[in-house]
């Protein structure tokens, strides 16, 4: 594995984008739609242009300077794409990317990121015990231990940390109501809710999409809160900020391009069906081929 080299200054910066330019949105694979699908309710008249990782997906359970670089890679494609403002749908990647991502690219390419939704859970929580799951990288970035210390900590909460790397891969297969998925969140949860949790915080952009699973687990035993909405409402501001909100009705778009880098397109094709409602258009294409899929 290689070191992460610094990257270079912006010496060829890109003109700057229009209100019709695309949202850029990354992830690590195909979690991150949870979140563009959160941006396209937000804001009906955007394009949004998804770029996931699938060749290296999962982040979960790579070094930080893997991390950061795959994600510096990703992000640099979106602004050469021309898009108006990148979203790090991916709370691994944002755990240790967002510093740089902003240093490197300043106010002319707005960088949103994401942190577990630790925030709300404390607020609502009755038992003053919530849990939080997430990847290892995520819990060893800074930005959830500041969330937990200066929040959590002085509100009297306690937060219990759960990780499980097997979790995504059910996502990305499509199999997130499979016995075995099943099995795996009834191992997982199954401690928390013991020691008294009342919500759980979906640390993973991938997970929202194992709400269903996880209620046929535990009904209504956790209250579940992630943070799509919130970083939509942040997307929309920053946009409104620099004045490139799209306010044109557009007619035949399609709302959510998809690239993705592991060429399996097509094997995802029939997990984007399920997983992206039918209201939505979308289309995914191979970085490296021509486009195989439409709806």
């Amino acid at each position: 594995m290689t070191a992460v080299q610094s990257m270079p200054l912006l010496l060829d910066p890109m003109p700057h984008a229009s209100a019709d330019a695309p949202i850029g949105v990354f992830d690590s694979g195909i979690g991150g739609l949870s979140v563009a699908q959160e941006i396209a309710r937000h804001l009906p008249n955007e394009r949004i242009l998804y770029y996931a990782d699938t060749a290296h997906v999962p982040y979960g359970a790579r070094s930080d300077q893997e991390i950061r670089q795959l994600t510096a890679q990703a992000i640099e494609w979106l602004y050469r794409q021309g898009c108006k403002i990148a979203v790090v749908a991916c709370n691994t990647a944002s755990a240790f990317s967002l510093d740089y991502l902003r240093d490197h690219y300043g106010e002319r390419f707005p960088i949103v990121g994401l942190v577990p939704a630790l925030k709300p859970a404390v607020i609502q929580t009755q038992s003053k015990v919530v849990a939080v799951l997430a990847t290892p990288a995520t819990f060893r970035g800074q930005l959830i231990k500041d969330v937990m210390a200066n929040f959590a900590q002085p509100a009297g909460v306690k937060v219990l940390t759960v990780t499980s790397l097997e979790l995504v891969p059910f996502v990305e297969a499509g199999q997130q109501m499979s016995p075995a998925c099943l099995d795996v969140l009834q191992q997982v949860l199954q401690p928390v809710v013991e020691q008294g949790a009342d919500f759980l915080v979906l640390g993973c952009t991938h997970y929202p999409f194992l709400k269903d699973a996880i209620r046929q687990v535990f009904a209504e035993k956790l209250k579940l809160i992630d943070s799509g909405q919130a970083v939509a409402r942040q997307t929309a501001y920053l946009l409104i900020k620099n004045g490139l909100l799209c306010d044109k009705l557009r007619h035949n778009i399609t709302r959510i391009q998809c690239y993705v880098s592991g060429n399996n397109a097509r094997e995802l094709q029939p997990v984007l069906q399920h997983l992206i409602p039918e209201q939505l258009t979308w289309k995914i294409q191979n970085l490296a081929e021509i486009e195989i899929g439409n709806h």
